[in-house]
């Protein structure tokens, strides 16, 4: 496992601005001459909020920052934000309304199943769309469209640095695994998960599955339990409100064992259900870190952010938001224009240094995968702690 250090390369604040809207050859719907429309389709309701929300107000800090050093392409940018509602028809309804109304990019919700509907919107279209944070192998130019983008690492990489860490770092070398059904996310995360723990030499004692509102996990506590030898660690591939659930079960019924997951244990509301009494030995890979450790110029980040939203940042979901307006203003300017394949292009052939670290994606025949490190971090009496940037040694195949 390659550990990166904790300095982390941060978007430069390039005076930018983004052009307006896109029809279908990708050159603009009702085209503002004077600005640039980024058009946000993420979900301000429902289930997938707790992402979706933070990632605006991220874009929207990027968006401000933009206009103050002189726009894109000597125009200022527009954010214009519907709500999704955490309804992938909704998603692909608000996402249409957006670009018809001079979107020239469209910010898409952070999973697939939610995401999906927007990017294929934006591809029609001919604009970049980009998820801030959804890390399914299928987001990308495979099963989307050559403009079409996810600045979160994939499960794939997601997947390997957990494995890596429990095998390597933590010695473990039996695992229980518990995935929630609901959405693609989770599959393929436990997937890619195990496919590298395995490879490493490690074993897979059981697969058990969980269905997101179920809201009772009695019969995987008893598979648990019933087990002839204990495994070492437990791996939980699930989400909020039910993964609070899980663990403190879990915790309860006298099960000790580290548990172990992905970017969906970085959020705040995890933290306070698990508390001092169950919030320890619980460890999971994420797109950054609240602090000065993780990315040097974080306090200069944080004290923009608490001027402008007055309340500190509270998630890490918003830097993913910041990243992706900066990642299409860095994109268009270097295009030198707003249309989509340019655009697309620009995104493929360069390397961006960004909040959330340094971002490569690969090119349209190869999927438009993400190659960036993830942020390992672990939680004790409720506290996360940052444990570092890490690359893993190997990445499974999508």
């Amino acid at each position: 496992m390659k550990r990166l250090g904790a300095v982390v390369c941060l978007v430069l604040a390039v005076a930018l601005v983004l052009p307006g809207c896109a029809a279908k050859d990708g050159t603009g719907g009702k085209d503002a001459s004077d600005k640039i429309v980024i058009g946000a389709a993420l979900c301000q309701t429902g289930i997938q909020a707790p992402l979706d929300e933070p990632a605006l107000r991220g874009a929207q800090l990027a968006v401000d920052e933009l206009n103050a050093n002189g726009g894109i392409l000597g125009k200022q940018v527009e954010l214009v934000a519907l709500d999704g509602k955490s309804d992938p028809v909704t998603v692909g309804n608000v996402a249409k309304q957006l670009i018809d109304d001079g979107a020239k990019a469209i910010i898409a919700p952070s999973d697939f199943d939610f995401g999906g509907p927007a990017s294929r919107e934006a591809q029609k279209a001919g604009i970049v769309g980009i998820s801030p944070c959804a890390s399914s192998p299928l987001y990308g130019s495979a099963a989307l469209g050559d403009k079409q983008f996810t600045l979160s690492m994939w499960n794939t990489t997601m997947g390997a640095v957990t494995a890596e860490y429990a095998y390597n770092e933590k010695g473990w070398r039996t695992v229980y695994v518990i995935t929630d059904d609901f959405i693609d996310y989770t599959k393929s995360l436990s997937k890619y998960f195990i496919v590298r723990f395995e490879e490493l030499g490690g074993k897979v004692v059981f697969e058990d599955t969980y269905t997101q509102g179920q809201a009772d996990v009695s019969a995987q506590l008893a598979r648990i339990k019933a087990l002839p030898e204990k495994p070492d660690f437990i791996y939980i591939s699930s989400y909020m409100p039910d993964l609070a659930l899980m663990i403190r079960t879990l915790r309860e019924s006298g099960v000790t064992q580290p548990v172990v997951g992905g970017d969906s244990y970085d959020d705040p509301s995890l933290f306070e259900a698990l508390g001092t009494q169950y919030g320890s030995d619980v460890y999971f890979d994420t797109h950054g870190y609240l602090s000065d450790e993780a990315n040097p110029k974080y306090s200069e980040f944080a004290a923009a952010y608490e001027k402008k939203f007055k309340t500190a940042p509270e998630a890490v979901w918003i830097m993913p938001g910041y990243d992706v307006v900066m990642v299409i203003a860095q994109a268009m300017e270097k295009a030198g224009s707003t249309d989509g394949a340019a655009v697309a292009k620009a995104m493929e052939t360069n390397t961006f240094d960004l909040f959330t670290g340094k971002l490569k994606w690969s090119d349209a025949a190869s999927g438009h995968e993400p190659n960036k490190a993830a942020a390992m971090v672990s939680l004790t009496e409720g506290k996360p702690k940052f444990l570092g940037w890490v690359i893993p040694e190997k990445i499974p195949a999508p």
